[in-house]
């Protein structure tokens, strides 16, 4: 069977999948709850969701305030990765960001995190500074990287 990748505005009905997505991903993962008021409560914040073969399989959540994006939080689910869905993923991002009108992207990375530092630069993306003990989890320092879209 072929599989179907598609990727779309993300819905309260997406949660349950973005979530197993986010458990598995992350190391202090995000609740259901948090996802569901940024969906229904934050007019800032846009998400993108990617399915294969209608399994959510990744998504990334971007803030747009006064034409700036900022990528809060892009994954992709352990299982499907090496398959070049991260780069899919970020590409349709940043087009969605430049056709809602923002100028810039930016994000936060782990700095031992380099597979995703290479992505983002594949896209653009440049150093912009050091967040120091960024992450609650184990107080590592976050890389700031932008991109002009």
């Amino acid at each position: 069977m072929n599989s179907l990748i598609g990727i779309n505005k993300m819905s309260v009905y997406d949660i349950d999948g973005v979530y197993k997505v986010e458990l598995k991903s992350f190391a202090t993962p995000w609740t259901k709850d948090a996802f569901y008021y940024e969906l229904t409560n934050n007019p800032y914040a846009h998400y993108l969701v990617m399915k294969e073969n209608e399994r959510v399989i990744g998504y990334c959540g971007i803030w747009i305030v006064m034409g700036e994006a900022q990528i809060t939080n892009i994954a992709i689910d352990p299982d499907c990765r090496g398959r070049k869905l991260g780069d899919l993923l970020l590409a349709k991002a940043m087009e969605y960001c430049k056709m809602v009108g923002a100028t810039t992207v930016s994000l936060e990375v782990r700095v031992s995190n380099i597979v995703a530092q290479s992505l983002y630069r594949k896209h653009g993306f440049q150093n912009g500074g050091i967040r120091k003990n960024y992450y609650v989890d184990n107080h590592e320092d976050a890389l700031v990287m932008w991109v002009n879209i």
